[in-house]
């Protein structure tokens, strides 16, 4: 029953109006709506619907998320099955990694994050960081 509720309501998403997915954001999150492009608002919306039916993130990614506070940058492993998502100049990007740990994007196997940004982008980036996997830590 929970499962058949929530797919409804990932479907709904779908097809939502902008004004009507900030609503719903506002009502079920009590924060700001994020400035974000209607398709990236639909993603976030997704996942906190979705978090708040199955738990949310785990303690020990929490823990990892929150980890210390040394200013060097760092990045999350790329786990099999791991799903990134990148908004780049009004479009949605979504890069997997295999079970293999070898990346996807647009049907082909790249070498490399890295690679990825760069053929998004047409400019040398890293990789980790234009998918947001790494942050740069303030000492505490």
């Amino acid at each position: 029953m929970i499962v058949a509720k929530l797919d409804h309501a990932l479907y709904e998403i779908a097809h939502m109006s902008r004004a009507e997915i900030q609503e719903r954001w506002a009502k079920l999150t009590g924060r700001p709506v994020p400035r974000l492009s209607v398709a990236m608002l639909r993603l976030a919306l997704g996942y906190e619907i979705q978090a708040r039916a199955k738990g949310g993130l785990s303690r020990a990614t929490r823990l990892q998320l929150d980890d210390s506070g040394d200013a060097r940058p760092r990045a999350i492993p790329l786990a099999p099955g791991l799903r990134l998502v990148r908004e780049w100049q009004g479009k949605v990007h979504v890069v997997t990694v295999d079970g293999a740990g070898a990346i996807h994007w647009n049907g082909q196997r790249w070498k490399s994050l890295s690679e990825v940004a760069r053929a998004i982008t047409g400019t040398r980036w890293s990789g980790p960081a234009f998918f947001g996997l790494k942050q740069r830590r303030t000492a505490a």
